[in-house]
């Protein structure tokens, strides 16, 4: 009867591995999006994301968004409108799978006469109590690292270009997702100054 009911369990274990998504399946289908975001997550033009590292739900989540229009942007929405279900859980676990290239913050960028990044690296830990604008940290970790199971995403290592530009996104509405987690983003934006939202983004770049 052990024997029986382990069998029932592993089986039924099984069964959910296989639901999910597949890497090996992933990598193949994933040909299409090696010319922005390259060949194994890590992308090289600054105006694209890293994929690499990303957490399965989230990303899963966001090409749904994009599949749906809820999230806009022309290239994005014409690559998944075609994806099944399973295309977007086998792309997910691939990029999951893959390992995340370092990035590095820009040293030389200042405001006035201050390392643009220390001032990012204040905020990102401790926020700025004077206008409202809470520790970045509290949801995407103090490395950056983010948190899966919540859906917030790792952001490590993060072309600086890239996270200002969705930060800002986020502040004008061009950006909106339907999580209640996730629109907290749009408010937490916009109590940041233009000069907030550079420096996070730079210190977040030389996460790691």
């Amino acid at each position: 009867m052990k024997k029986l009911c382990l069998l029932i369990i592993c089986l039924a274990y099984a069964a959910c591995i296989q639901a999910g998504g597949d890497p090996e399946a992933g990598k193949e289908k994933s040909a299409p999006c090696v010319a922005c975001h390259g060949p194994d997550g890590n992308s090289v033009n600054p105006a694209w994301p890293k994929l690499a590292g990303q957490g399965e739900k989230y990303l899963v989540e966001q090409m749904q968004f994009f599949k749906d229009r809820i999230r806009v942007n022309v290239l994005m929405n014409l690559q998944v409108q075609n994806l099944s279900e399973q295309d977007i859980q086998d792309l997910a676990a691939y990029y999951t799978s893959q390992t995340p290239s370092p990035g590095a913050a820009d040293p030389d960028k200042e405001y006035q006469s201050e390392k643009l990044f220390m001032i990012g690296q204040r905020i990102y830990r401790g926020g700025n109590a004077a206008t409202g604008v809470p520790a970045c940290m509290s949801c995407h970790g103090p490395n950056g690292l983010g948190n899966a199971p919540a859906k917030f995403p790792r952001i490590a290592g993060q072309h600086a270009v890239y996270v200002a530009t969705q930060l800002r996104a986020y502040r004008s509405g061009a950006r909106f997702q339907p999580d209640d987690n996730l629109n907290s983003m749009a408010g937490i934006v916009n109590y940041m100054t233009e000069t907030e939202i550079d420096a996070v983004a730079e210190y977040i770049a030389g996460l790691h």
